[in-house]
Parts: C-alpha cells; sequence; structure tokens
C-alpha cells in the first residue's frame, strides 16, 4: 500500500488526467484571461483552436473555440495544398496538404491538432533520452557517423566536422532558406517535404559557413535526427518516443507523419491534444521527472532550455527549444507554423498552450505575445 507522501507525489503528476482547479484557488488573476478570451472571440488572432493555461501542477482554464475550417479553406490553394471542395482529391499532398480539414489542423476529424514545429523540441528530448539510455554516447558526436547508409559524396567536407551539438542549436552550418522565404517552392523546407528521401536531400545541400559558427533555423537539420534515432536505436523515433516517453506520462492519441521513405516526420509531423502537450511542459518542469521515473535527465533540461544562441537580452535558442523571455520572466518555449506554441514558465510553475492555425493570410495580431502576457499579468496579483 502507497503512504499518504507516495500518493500524494503520485497525484502530483497528471498521468491519467489533469486535476482541475480555478484562478482564485491558484492565486491567480482572471482578468487578463477574460481580456485574452474576448479578444480570440472577436476575431482579433485569427483562427485559434485551443487556449490552455495550467498552474500548480493543475489545470485551470481550457477553452476551445469553433472555426468552420471547411468554410475558411474553401476556395484555397497553392504550395501548401488545396482547400475543402477545391481538391479533386485531398489525398493528392497526402497528410501534407496544409489546407484541407481532412488533415489539418486536425487529423481527420480527431482531437488530437496539428503541432508543427513544436515537433522539434519533442524529438529533441527524444535525443536526450537516447544519450540517457546510453544510445547515443554524448553531443559531440558527428552527425555524419549515423549516416553512414547514405550517399555522402555530395555532402560538403565541413559538414563532416558538424556535431549533434550543432544540430540542435541549428547552427549546423549548411545554407538552409526557411524564414528568409516564403513558404512556396523557393523555401528550402518546401522543397524537402516534395522530395523522395528526405534525409538524403538534407545531407546533400552546401554548406555555408563552418559548423557553430552562425544559427540558421533548417529543418532539414531537425529531420537528421529521425535518422539519428533509428540508427542508434535501432527503432523509428516515433515507437521510442512511445516506449519511453508518451508511455510513461499516459499519452495514449496521437498522429505522427511519416516521410516517403518510412521515416517520421520530426521536422514538423505530430499531432498531439492540448493537454497532452501540457504534460511535455510539465516533465521539463520537473526536471526531467514523471512520477518517480527519471525520463530525461535534468541536467539534458538545463541544456535543452539555455540560450546557446542569443538573439537579444530576452530572446535565444536552446536543444531546438527557444528562449522566449518576456519582461524579465524567463521562458522556455516551442514555436510551430500556424500557431502552436508550449510555453513554461518555470519560476512561475505555469504552462500555457495555444493552438491556432494561421496560414490562409488574412493579417493578424500575435497570439504569441498576448499569451505571454496575459500569464505574466494573471501571475502578477
Amino acid at each position: 500500500m502507497l503512504s499518504c507522501n507516495e500518493q500524494k507525489e503520485s497525484n502530483r503528476f497528471p498521468t491519467q488526467a489533469w486535476e482541475t482547479s480555478s484562478f482564485e484557488n491558484e492565486g491567480l488573476n482572471s482578468a487578463p484571461f477574460d481580456d485574452l478570451l474576448n479578444e480570440i472571440e472577436n476575431g482579433v488572432y485569427g483562427n485559434v483552436d485551443q487556449l490552455l493555461l495550467i498552474k500548480n501542477g493543475k489545470l485551470v482554464f481550457d477553452q476551445s473555440f469553433e472555426n468552420d475550417y471547411e468554410k475558411i479553406s474553401k476556395g484555397k490553394s497553392g504550395a501548401l495544398g488545396c482547400g475543402f471542395a477545391t481538391c479533386k482529391d485531398s489525398t493528392i499532398f497526402g497528410d501534407y496538404n496544409y489546407y484541407h480539414p481532412k488533415w489539418h489542423p486536425y487529423y481527420q476529424n480527431q482531437q488530437v491538432h496539428t503541432l508543427q514545429s513544436v515537433t522539434k523540441s519533442i524529438a529533441s528530448i527524444m535525443i536526450g533520452v537516447a544519450i540517457k539510455e546510453g544510445n547515443i554516447s554524448s553531443t559531440d558526436v558527428r552527425v555524419v557517423d549515423f549516416f553512414e547508409d547514405y550517399d555522402l559524396s555530395m555532402a560538403d567536407e565541413s559538414l563532416k566536422t558538424a556535431t549533434l551539438e550543432n544540430l540542435l542549436t541549428m547552427q549546423l552550418g549548411m545554407e538552409w532558406h526557411e524564414m528568409d522565404r516564403p513558404p512556396d517552392s523557393t523555401n528550402t523546407t518546401g522543397q524537402l517535404e516534395q522530395s523522395k528521401d528526405w534525409i538524403q536531400f538534407t545531407l546533400n545541400q552546401p554548406m555555408d559557413t563552418i559548423p557553430g559558427t552562425k544559427w540558421v533555423y533548417n529543418s532539414g537539420a531537425s529531420q537528421l535526427m529521425s535518422g539519428i534515432i533509428k540508427k542508434a536505436t535501432g527503432i523509428y523515433i516515433d515507437e521510442y518516443a512511445e516506449k519511453h516517453l508518451f508511455t510513461p506520462l499516459g499519452i495514449k492519441n496521437y498522429h505522427w507523419k511519416k516521410t516517403p521513405t518510412g521515416y517520421t516526420d520530426t521536422e514538423g509531423g505530430l499531432f498531439l491534444k492540448a493537454q497532452d502537450l501540457a504534460k511535455i511542459g510539465f516533465l521539463m518542469l520537473n526536471n526531467g521527472l514523471w512520477d518517480g521515473q527519471q525520463v530525461i535527465s535534468s541536467d539534458w533540461v538545463k541544456r535543452s532550455t539555455l540560450k546557446h544562441v542569443e538573439f537579444d537580452h530576452e530572446k535565444g535558442y536552446g536543444y531546438q527549444w527557444w528562449r522566449d523571455d518576456q519582461d524579465g520572466i524567463e521562458i522556455w518555449a516551442c514555436h510551430g507554423f500556424g500557431g502552436q506554441y508550449l510555453l513554461v514558465f518555470p519560476k512561475l510553475e505555469t504552462i500555457a498552450v495555444v493552438n491556432s492555425w494561421n496560414i490562409f493570410d488574412e493579417e493578424t495580431e500575435s497570439i504569441l505575445k498576448a499569451a505571454k502576457s496575459a500569464v505574466i499579468q494573471s501571475n502578477s496579483q
């Protein structure tokens, strides 16, 4: 029989479900969220699907919003896909039809929501698991050592010096045009998603600097994590995550896209429920510990959320995690295309999740900044 203390410790972890509470009971001011909710309902932030707040390990706010994506996507077509009643065949882009409501933002009418590049941060956690489990020795290993089965004849010599550390911090040294291009055929990530072998496509890209010297956002580098986990563990990263992350955290429902060669899409392919994504934040908030099990080391959590790259006095980048500090408050963040955010406020014991789908070219205010502000203000009674 568990002691009272053991029962209390176990109940802290929402493996089965989050314990619910209220703003008042957790010492929060609800007014900032009332204001944010009003702005969302008035369309200030476009197509917001869900907003969730965890404080002290308890669910204090969880609001979903109805968006008619059949109507919103109708008539839309282009490099990102084709919308409802626009496609002759909605499967023409497969899982990568970003406009059609069959595929995005929810997967085939289920509750799992696209996370886009939030996937990168979760894949990074799995690298940490693989190091903890002894499948990978350290972040000092060379990236190319995991890709001996690939054609490296086009690989630049400087790529052969790049380490896993360089990859995790987006300092691979590779020429990659993603954030400096619109999401069209000129975008390297768009080209990646059109290619038949995503890993080979990435390895073939030219280098433009020495690894470790310049930060360039590179989804191809993130996709290499899929190949690294497969080579290091013998199984695909979705299977590895199910064993070492999803099952311990009680995450049962998910969809994870596959690339044409069968590899798991680690640059943006994961779909989760918002309450399950919040569990990932809670794991990080608890230094990698979940109900007595050290899923990832506390050192990995610390290294993941350090500013290995500093953009300014508040913003930076860690191991596929953003540092998105605001008003002097430390924030560990995951960002995804269309408005997906997992926000962890370690000093405030607070987690927020935002799911949106703003990809249809309408101008909107930033839900990221607004959500961060609402969390900070609600904690400052």
